[in-house]
């Protein structure tokens, strides 16, 4: 069948496909890499930009030497995405999209994020995580649990004069475990208070190192420490806090960042955020006594500042015709104004098939980006 999309006037594909299809009158443009100790390289920066909220990425894509290598210390997929995309709205504070060029961490290798993550002993001098020599067996998850899950690194790069790319930044994430799972025996919850405190140390600790790898020693590095949620939560954690090593020094003037996600529909959320809460359950509602094989509805919102920011929306259906499906979504894409506050709201409709649609709301626009898969 003919692959056909479902669109309402002033759809957002141009601003989803911008950084990827080229257009008349943009032209990519070639530089030079800066390599510490190694031959300079050429890449290509993209001209185009989706918004000022997002960077540029240098091509080719380099991934990071620790990407893969220990994700599954994290302990959901959700806590996997937004532990490296908390740390790029951290980073845009210090390092302006509009001059700076993302690349995935080139300096920690994975000889330095293994033995960081380890716990610290006589054959692991530089592990960060607590030793548990001396201790009874039955004593480490609660006197020396594991604190630091992962280490997220990121690069940020500026333009020079004469055509060259070099390093301006760096920003590294650290995911800490609130709970510490042994394997066998009871889990363990870790405090915020213990959580930061362990972070902020470790974060001294690995700008140090950092700074003494060739073409670090004077750049500016951001910290942040990421609070990783339950491995049965189906909301990502949050960064917590965040400081910024000026050049030639260490993590200085730790802020609080005060933003989390929360779930809708559900008691905390009904207690904390009501009127979010209470809408999302009338948004619900119309959707149950509409379809009644409608299975469930979930909701993420996030929050900075205490404001809604936006909102995810996962919605499992069990219809089988196609017609159904469009009817849904139809229906579907109606009550979100009606009833939703006006965010960037993202909904994805899946079956056991797999995805059936994709809505996406953009703040000030009354018509939606609408996709049917498939038809």
């Amino acid at each position: 069948m003919t692959r056909k999309r479902w669109m309402i006037p002033s759809l957002i594909a141009i601003l989803l496909l911008a950084g990827c299809l080229p257009t008349p009158g943009n032209l990519d443009e070639e530089a030079i890499q800066d390599q510490d100790g190694t031959e300079d390289e050429t890449v290509i920066i993209p001209d185009l930009q989706l918004s000022d909220e997002y960077y540029r990425t240098l091509l080719p894509f380099k991934q990071s030497a620790t990407r893969g290598l220990v994700v599954n210390n994290l302990n959901t997929k959700y806590d996997m995405q937004e532990v490296e995309e908390g740390l790029l709205r951290l980073s845009t504070q210090q390092f302006s999209t509009k001059d700076h060029f993302f690349q995935e961490g080139q300096y920690i290798t994975e000889e330095m994020a293994y033995a960081w993550l380890g716990r610290q002993s006589e054959d692991n001098p530089d592990g960060l995580n607590p030793s548990s020599e001396g201790i009874a067996e039955d004593d480490v998850p609660e006197k020396a649990p594991i604190y630091l899950a992962h280490i997220v690194e990121q690069n940020y790069l500026i333009l020079t004069d004469d055509k060259k790319v070099r390093l301006d930044g760096i920003s590294i994430g650290l995911a800490m475990n609130s709970t510490y799972y042994p394997r066998n025996k009871k889990e363990v919850p870790i405090s915020d208070k213990v959580l930061e405190e362990q972070g902020m140390k470790m974060a001294d600790e690995i700008v140090s190192q950092l700074r003494a790898i060739e073409g670090l020693a004077n750049v500016p590095i951001v910290v942040g420490i990421f609070k990783q949620e339950s491995n049965n939560s189906i909301v990502p954690g949050n960064y917590v806090a965040t400081a910024v090593a000026a050049p030639g020094k260490g993590p200085a003037g730790w802020k609080k960042v005060d933003e989390n996600y929360v779930l809708f529909p559900s008691s905390s959320s009904e207690e904390e955020h009501r009127d979010v809460n209470t809408a999302f359950q009338k948004f619900k509602q119309s959707i149950d006594e509409y379809f009644p094989s409608f299975i469930n509805v979930i909701g993420r919102g996030y929050y900075s500042n205490n404001s809604l920011r936006s909102l995810e929306i996962e919605v499992p259906i069990q219809f089988y015709s196609t017609s159904e499906t469009v009817g849904f979504v139809q229906y579907l894409t109606g009550q979100v104004r009606k009833y939703l506050p006006d965010v960037p709201i993202e909904i994805s409709v899946t079956s056991m098939n797999g995805p059936e649609a994709l809505i996406v709301f953009e703040v000030g626009k009354e018509e939606p980006y609408v996709h049917i898969y498939g038809y």
